[in-house]
């Protein structure tokens, strides 16, 4: 049995059943697994079009926008991971080869996009993330390789050169993790020296350069980001038009901190200006001294940051109930926490909040996934 609490826009009949277009409430329900062998969830992963829901088996399944038909299986077994963008679908199995489908590849069946690599001794793959039109891939051997689409130079190439290709291109050496968004066009890349590099689309300041976006609006190569902040990065997650990053600082209290770049569409940076450069630190009262945050997400206009102590917190847009909260027309600039159900947990897993980037408003919104394992009574 898995229980998760849902919010936003309801584009799923066959998942969030007799319930209204927007639920600005959220709704609990129990997500039935009769076929996988009453197997928990361990990851989902969404887009505008498609839902998909992978197994602790190794198996996934996929739910359909606006779709009256069951759910259909994933024909791949002993699935790690499954990332899925607005053009693209990327698997990745425990065997380290990365499957793809979409636009750039071939829209109907998954190939096997690992053994493209023209580096044999290169083709295991340890981790995957699915952009809005590309596709990264991080290999055993520390290695960042990138594929799909290149129009905003996301593949640290001109697009003079390159505008797309299915064959994965080396995009960096001694890679530690990649960082983007499933709707993004930027990326970042964190190499074994923990300093920090990006390219792709900076029109909004995304990319934290600390310059106006004037300057440059395309970044055609890797660039080494500068201005960052103290401590030890721990994610970086990219909305369409900005970047929010965690840094772990031991010297500090709280010892974790979230700072922001880039623009949201509706303010959704926590602050009540527009612009900010390069990684400018998110502050607010819910944010105490002795309550760090464990986890974040954001989506295209609005991030939620769940705390040690159980507190979510959330700003940004809220038109569609994302937030979940009852004001639909209510745009938060600056952190509100936001109240939760009483819920049971096992005091041996872990909380993991899931957001995924949207393509617009017009999607179902995951306000969060409680990875909730209960024992039989």
């Amino acid at each position: 049995m898995n229980e998760i609490l849902f919010c936003g826009s309801n584009h799923y009949p066959k998942l969030i059943k007799n319930k209204p277009d927007r639920l600005s409430k959220r709704t609990h329900f129990k997500f039935e697994n009769q076929n996988q062998n009453r197997s928990q969830i361990k990851q989902i992963s969404s887009n505008f079009f498609s839902t998909i829901f992978l197994f602790e088996n190794g198996k996934a399944i996929e739910h359909l926008q606006n779709s009256h038909q069951n759910p259909h299986k994933i024909p791949i077994e002993n699935i790690q991971k499954v990332s899925v963008s607005f053009r693209n679908k990327a698997i990745l199995t425990a065997d380290g080869i990365v499957f793809a489908k979409g636009k750039h590849f071939n829209p109907n069946e998954f190939i096997n996009i690992s053994s493209l690599i023209e580096d044999k001794n290169d083709r295991v793959i340890e981790d995957i993330i699915c952009t809005f039109k590309s596709i990264y891939l991080l290999t055993s051997n520390q290695n960042a390789y990138g594929t799909g689409a290149n129009k905003d130079a996301q593949l640290g190439i001109s697009p003079k050169t390159l505008r797309k290709t299915q064959k994965p291109i080396l995009m960096m050496k001694n890679v530690s993790k990649i960082f983007s968004g499933n709707n993004s066009y930027h990326v970042f890349l964190l190499n074994l020296n923990q300093e920090l590099f990006g390219c792709g689309d900076n029109d909004h300041g995304q990319l934290g350069l600390g310059k106006s976006t004037k300057e440059k609006w395309k970044i055609k190569k890797l660039t080494k980001i500068q201005k960052i902040p103290k401590g030890k990065i721990i994610d970086i997650q990219c909305g369409g038009s900005n970047s929010l990053m965690l840094v772990e600082n031991q010297n500090q209290n709280p010892k974790r901190k979230l700072y922001s770049c880039g623009v949201y569409e509706h303010n959704g940076l926590g602050k009540r200006y527009k612009h900010t450069y390069k990684f400018t630190e998110i502050k607010s009262s819910l944010f105490e001294n002795d309550d760090d945050i464990l986890d974040f997400a954001c989506g295209y206009s609005y991030t939620l940051i769940l705390t040690r102590k159980g507190k979510l917190i959330g700003f940004g847009a809220n038109d569609f109930g994302q937030l979940g909260i009852k004001d639909t027309t209510k745009t938060q600039s600056i952190p509100i926490q936001i109240e939760l159900p009483k819920l049971r947990f096992n005091e041996n897993i872990s909380i993991i909040i899931f957001i995924p980037d949207i393509l617009n408003h017009f999607f179902i919104i995951l306000l969060f996934l409680l990875f909730l394992i209960l024992k039989k009574i």
